[in-house]
């Protein structure tokens, strides 16, 4: 059984793969639904997951809002 992550509450989301490869170039889903990207390879796309979620982690609440106005369709 998944738990909540920490500063998640309420019923636990579904996981799904953050990593995804297109046309020979690698992308990661945010959890508001952005692919970000393209990088060369999955390891570039792992490192620039973790600074994508330490901006995230310092930015002011309407950086998200922004960011999910980007979601795709």
């Amino acid at each position: 059984m998944s738990e909540n992550r920490a500063g998640e509450h309420g019923s636990v989301p579904k996981r799904t793969g953050r990593f995804l490869e297109k046309d020979g170039y690698w992308y990661y889903t945010t959890r508001e639904g952005v692919d970000i990207g393209p990088f060369d390879s999955r390891e570039d796309a792992e490192i620039g997951v973790g600074e994508f979620i330490d901006f995230i982690c310092a930015a002011e609440p309407k950086v998200k809002e922004a960011l999910e106005s980007y979601r795709a369709a």
